[in-house]
């Protein structure tokens, strides 16, 4: 038996079929997977994340030690509301975690993956050192993904008037408390919607009320293919520790301004941007009938090989889709080897689908 987030009997009592996930019990689907892809594209759907971890950083030195700590700089978070995407690596430039960063009144919050939430949380109580620092771990908190285009709508509807006024009016990649509520405009979907953190002991309450406001329960499988389609990385799949975040499209996610911030890392990604020899993180686009699977080899003609990260069947383009790490030379065509056969594959940027349509040409 692995842990169980506080929705775990809401699952249950909707059928889902419960796996395995970093050592959580998490609902893969709850009966059709495409249908709950197909009514986050269309419609709104809500996803558990309890299992994320929520890391709270106060003390008089916080802001220094996350400039610090993280790739990205939480000195552009200048008010209480903003939020970050950025990588936390190791001295090799590895991706040891991708989080979230949102300013709060006082300090900030840090949404990180489940799989490493352990990992993480002991690697930042290592990097204290002397700093004025305070790491609090939510375990109270409970987290619900809305998302879709009537995500806002359908969540304004079943909370209270405070609280459904500030989802009207949050701008994208924000986050604000309201009570002991905190709401955020983020997802991993391509889509519009909400992510609240919330006492455990509500989101039974809150889960119940948005399924019967039209709602439908999502599973990891939608939210594997939803995020896929919007070309966001999977930790363990598209980076890790081993990774460069120049090799995984996240070359934006690096503050190297001002000069003078150090941070873990950036010695080495310094000295892997001159020499520019990383490869670099490309999505595929296959229209054939056949499936992109993660670990299948990738053929670039007279330049050389990569590999597929994450591929699936896409159920908004009908089509295969792909993340792969191929060669930096590599342009806009290349070949897929797929039962022993090689099938032409079309080179694009990372990212197929948003707000519902296809972004690639």
């Amino acid at each position: 038996m692995g842990l169980r987030t506080p929705l775990y009997a809401n699952h249950q009592a909707a059928g889902a079929r419960m796996v395995d996930f970093g050592g959580w019990d998490m609902p893969l689907h709850y009966g059709s997977q495409i249908e709950e892809h197909h009514q986050v594209r269309r419609d709104a759907g809500i996803f558990d994340v309890s299992h994320m971890g929520v890391v709270d950083v106060t003390g008089a030195d916080a802001s220094a030690w996350l400039q610090y700590l993280l790739a990205n700089d939480v000195a552009r978070l200048q008010s209480p509301g903003k939020a970050l995407y950025t990588a936390m690596l190791n001295p090799e430039g590895g991706v040891l975690d991708d989080l979230i960063v949102y300013r709060l009144d006082q300090g900030y919050r840090l949404v990180v993956n489940a799989a490493t939430r352990q990992r993480d949380l002991a690697w930042m109580h290592q990097q204290l050192g002397s700093h004025a620092v305070t790491l609090t771990e939510r375990s109270d908190l409970a987290i619900i993904a809305v998302q879709g285009p009537l995500a806002r709508e359908r969540c304004g509807s079943v909370v209270s008037a405070s609280r459904a006024a500030l989802i009207r009016i949050l701008e994208p990649f924000h986050g604000l408390p309201e009570g002991q509520w905190f709401i955020a405009s983020t997802g991993y979907t391509g889509e519009d919607g909400l992510e609240i953190m919330l006492p455990a002991t509500d989101a039974p309450v809150l889960w119940q009320a948005l399924c019967a406001a039209g709602c439908q329960p999502c599973g990891l499988g939608a939210r594997d293919t939803l995020r896929l389609e919007a070309g966001l990385n999977l930790y363990g799949a598209d980076m890790d520790e081993q990774t460069s975040p120049l090799a995984a499209n996240m070359a934006w996610t690096i503050a190297w301004e001002p000069a003078s911030r150090d941070f873990i890392g950036r010695q080495a990604l310094e000295a892997q941007r001159q020499a520019a020899d990383q490869p670099k993180q490309v999505g595929l686009v296959l229209d054939q009938r056949a499936v992109l699977r993660a670990g299948q080899p990738v053929q670039v003609d007279g330049i050389g090989s990569g590999v597929i990260t994450s591929g699936s069947f896409s159920p908004t383009l009908g089509c295969s889709i792909a993340l792969a790490r191929v060669p930096r030379a590599t342009t806009d065509s290349a070949s897929v080897e797929i039962r022993g056969k090689q099938l032409q594959v079309r080179v694009i940027r990372p990212g197929f689908v948003r707000n519902g349509k296809q972004i690639f040409n």
